[in-house]
Parts: structure tokens; sequence; C-alpha cells
């Protein structure tokens, strides 16, 4: 949507895109953006269900028997970011996490509370319940890509968000050999996954198109079908200034056509339409990735990883900034995450999943830190509602 970099692509259409910077440096971008408090709140609970979820992964590498020496966390603190040392923030969450000595060893242990074990049991549970549909998240990522190939490590990188299993490589991709394939890279010891058929899917609808089917069927739709038939749901910030000049280029912009996440992009263009096209299906490629996602989320610097594979090319960072009222970008946590709007009302899924549901419990342990703890004995509701883990973060007793 900046009309300098599409004028200097048209004036210079040898030099890459991505080349093309703005007068303002990326971090006085994202630093100007306006805030949406709902979201901020959320990720003010998520930045320590980061770190416990790290510490928990390794608790539970050792299936046979899952725990860890306070003395290996305590060796690993600044890597897993505990800044004040691994038993002060063991002894914050004690509905997540137990201490104990073994005697055999003559040092401290720590292990999950039968609470916290429960709900891993319950994610896990969801995950293998979930298969189908796991095979068919990673069967659109393929096919968004402009090859219909990407690396495993990216994949790697984001096998929380979609909800793949630990071994998903056995699990999932040997299982489904007719439709997936692990081949050997270019580069020495590392992997591609591709499409045994790479034939186009056609079958495939994209969640935005959906979204403009449903809308067009409802009786009170005030929205020409010319405009809604490259639309996109727009939500902003409450203390998000509109301006009319705004308003109108993001008129336009919601009426420009563009190729889909799953139609093959064919030639490119380096007129002004053609860039403003390209930029849209990359809007609508992340838009796609996004709601394949368990929570509708990811670290900015995680899909990143796939952006040469999508071929996406332009500063992924921006594209989110250029498109608030589509994407939320938070930095708590000293990192880039990237919310779907759509997808969320007051800091919960819309339409949540049964793995969503046990990540949610685990964070309702998180915002209860040390509080409903008597003489060593867990009560923890895992009930809660976004309302009340609301009143629970702010150290008030829900009503």
């Amino acid at each position: 949507m900046r009309t300098h970099i599409v004028n200097f692509i048209i004036k210079h259409p040898g030099q890459s895109f991505m080349a093309v910077r703005s007068k303002t440096s990326s971090s006085h971008y994202v630093a100007s953006r306006a805030r949406d408090p709902v979201f901020e709140k959320l990720m003010d609970k998520y930045k320590h269900l980061v770190k416990v979820i790290a510490v928990q992964d390794l608790i539970l590498a050792n299936p046979k028997n899952p725990c860890v020496s306070l003395d290996f966390l305590s060796r690993l603190s600044q890597r897993l970011h505990l800044n004040r040392g691994a038993a002060a923030f063991l002894r914050k969450y004690p509905h997540i996490f137990h201490i104990f000595y073994d005697p055999t060893k003559s040092q401290p242990f720590c292990k999950l509370t039968d609470a916290a074990m429960e709900i891993s049991c319950q994610e896990a549970e969801a995950i293998t319940v979930s298969l189908p549909g796991v095979v068919d998240r990673l069967l659109r990522l393929l096919s968004m890509s402009t090859s219909k190939i990407l690396p495993l490590r990216a994949i790697f990188k984001v096998w929380r968000e979609l909800g793949l299993p630990d071994d998903f490589e056995e699990s999932v991709i040997a299982r489904n050999s007719h439709i997936f394939r692990l081949c050997d890279a270019h580069e020495p010891n590392t992997h591609v996954l591709k499409l045994v058929d790479a034939s186009p899917r056609d079958r495939f609808m994209a969640l935005v198109e959906n979204w403009r089917v449903m809308e067009c069927c409802k009786q009170d739709c005030s929205v020409e079908r010319v405009e809604m038939r490259y639309s996109f749901k727009h939500g902003y910030p409450p203390c998000m200034k509109l301006s009319k000049n705004f308003r109108a280029k993001t008129k336009e912009w919601q009426r420009l056509p563009y190729v889909g996440p799953y139609e093959e992009i064919g030639e490119k263009k380096r007129s002004k339409a053609g860039v403003m096209a390209l930029e849209k299906r990359a809007v609508a490629i992340v838009h796609e990735f996004l709601s394949l996602t368990v929570e509708k989320m990811v670290e900015v610097e995680k899909i990143s990883q796939f952006r040469k594979w999508f071929g996406i090319e332009l500063n992924i960072r921006d594209l989110f900034l250029d498109h608030p009222g589509i994407f939320y970008l938070s930095t708590k946590g000293k990192r880039h995450t990237i919310f779907l709007r759509e997808a969320y009302e007051r800091g919960c899924l819309i339409e949540p999943n049964p793995i969503y549901d046990a990540r949610r419990k685990l964070l309702d342990l998180v915002v209860l830190g040390s509080r409903n703890w008597f003489n060593g004995e867990s009560k923890p509701r895992h009930n809660f509602n976004c309302k009340e883990a609301d009143v629970a973060g702010r150290g008030q007793q829900p009503r």
C-alpha cells in the first residue's frame, strides 16, 4: 500500500523489491502502530506461558521418567530467559511445577503437578484425534508453495502452531507416503517435504472465501457483490483513528483483484496494479497460514521462514503493519507475534478447538500463579472463561 515502493518498482524493474526501504525505519514503524489493549493483555500472559512450555518440554523429553534436575535448568536459565533463576521461576507456578529432592541422586528435581500432567495428556489426546486434520493442514501448506515444496526445518519451527504430533515425521508423513515425500535438499543434512501429486488443488477453498460466501448470503448484507468478491474482513483497535483518506484507500484495496493462495500465480506484472495484486496475494497467503494454525497466531520470525517458498517478495513485518484491520502485531515478551484479528473476540478464539482448549487450561494455571495454593494443595479451576482469566490476571477474585 506504500505508493513510493510501487513507483520505485515501476521505475526500476530490475531491482529486488526487498531492497526498497521506507524512509521510516522498521522499528519506528512498529513503535508507531496503534495498540490494541485486548491483544496486549493476552500477550502479557502468553509471554510467561512461552517460558512455562519450554520448561515443560524439557521435563516431558524423557517419557519414562518425566523430571529434570534443578541444576540442569539453572545452567539453561539464560537461554530460557529465566531472569531470576530456575528455582525462583518454578516457585512462581506451584500449580504447574513440583520441586522435590531425590535422595538417591542427592539433588533437587522438578516434575509436573498432576493438574499440569493431566492438561498435557489432554493436549496429546486432542492432537491424536485431530490427525486427519493435520494431514489436511500440511497438504494446504504445501499447496500454497509455488514449487509445492517446503523445507522440513521451517515446518519444525511451527509444529506446535500447526498442532503436529511430536513424531509427525513418522505418524503423519511416513504413514501418508502417497501424499508426502521427504527428499534431500541441496544443502547437506537438510530435507524438504514435497507433494507426491503436485497438480493444482482446485478443491481447496481459503477461509476468507468461506467468509465472503457467508456474508453474501446474509439478508442484511449491505456490501456490493463486486466489492465483496475480493474483500477481507476488517476490524481495528478501538483507539485507532481512521482518516477519510485511509478509509478510501482501504476501500480501493478491497476491490483490487488478485490470485488466491491456492492458485497458480503466473507471470508477475510490474505495473502498479500488478504489484498491488502481488501484495494482496501475500496478505491472502498469510491470512490462510494463520487460519491453519491452532491458535490463529504465530511469531513473525517463524512465518518468515516460508516467505521465499510462498513467493512473498516484500517485508513480511511491514505487510502486517500495513493491514492493521486484518492482522495485529504484538511485541510483548521480546518477540513479534502476529494474530489473525477476525479469529478473536475479547482475547479468546471465537471458534475454539480441543487443542486450543487444553492449552488455554495451561494458560489459566499460569495466570493463577501461586494463588489458590494452600498447604501445598492445588485447587485450580480448569473452566476459566476469558472474563474470569482477566480478573485473575489483575490479582482479584472472580465473582
